[in-house]
């Protein structure tokens, strides 16, 4: 039996309904929200950032593929690392369905990691990925948006990330950036979201949040505990595959 009440389809719609309410006041104040972001001013980037790609060095005005706005996935993925990120390969694996349609809008997609491009190029190959992805391993562009770290800064227990000073240091963390272009060929950073805005990109989340378990994480010892690498993952039992965690005898 779950926790929740049992009730008529009439009281259902009832319930329904007021839901419906709270979801469409979210719906508005996203809106209002986006429009916020819409107006923040942009900051000229003077530095001629070049990464290493599958063709050769590129520079990041060249990102942007012919459009004027770019997104860019900040990859936890250092050098030497085995693998990159699991929760950054979670994102990434909603991506290659999203860049055809971006690209519509006038948007290009790319990821940026530290790690060397023939490290990228192998896990990218082992997760089958078809996004752009480059190497900032001969640049400070990492750094520079708040998202890698040095051994110096992270000894020190404390990093500045998400705007603020972050108490958990780690020598890489997750972060989306938004650049655009002018008629001029000059690039403005527009935007970049950190910590639990990176959630724009898992629409695995939004799915899990309209289910009776939504994203099931309580008593996780983090929120992001179960989440696994694709090609990674293990069967579950039927049992538990169906239980409810709030399931009572």
């Amino acid at each position: 039996m779950t926790n929740n009440a049992i009730t008529s389809r009439e009281e259902w719609l009832e319930a329904r309904r007021d839901l419906l309410a709270a979801e469409k006041d979210l719906t508005r104040r996203g809106d209002q929200v986006a429009e916020l972001r819409r107006r923040l001013p942009w900051v000229r980037v003077d530095k001629a950032y070049v990464f290493d790609g599958p063709a050769g060095k590129v520079a990041l005005t060249d990102l942007f593929d012919g459009r004027r706005q770019l997104i860019v996935q900040h990859f936890m993925f250092g050098p030497g690392w085995e693998q990159g990120c699991k929760s950054c390969s979670y994102m990434a694996d909603h991506t290659d369905g999203m860049t055809a349609h971006l690209a519509q809008r006038g948007v290009s997609f790319v990821a940026i990691s530290r790690a060397p491009l023939a490290e990228i190029e192998r896990f990218r190959r082992r997760m089958g990925w078809q996004f752009k992805w480059l190497s900032s391993s001969a640049n400070s562009f990492n750094y520079d948006f708040n998202v890698s770290f040095t051994p110096e800064r992270v000894a020190t227990g404390k990093v500045d990330y998400n705007y603020g000073e972050w108490p958990h240091a780690n020598d890489e963390l997750p972060g989306i950036s938004v650049f655009a272009k002018d008629e001029a060929g000059s690039v403005f950073h527009t935007y970049s979201t950190y910590g639990r805005g990176v959630e724009v990109m898992m629409g695995t989340y939004r799915m899990l949040d309209l289910t009776p378990k939504g994203r099931d994480e309580q008593g996780l010892a983090h929120t992001m505990q179960w989440v696994r690498h694709h090609d990674r993952y293990e069967p579950l039992s039927p049992s538990k595959a169906s239980s409810f965690s709030g399931e009572r005898g």
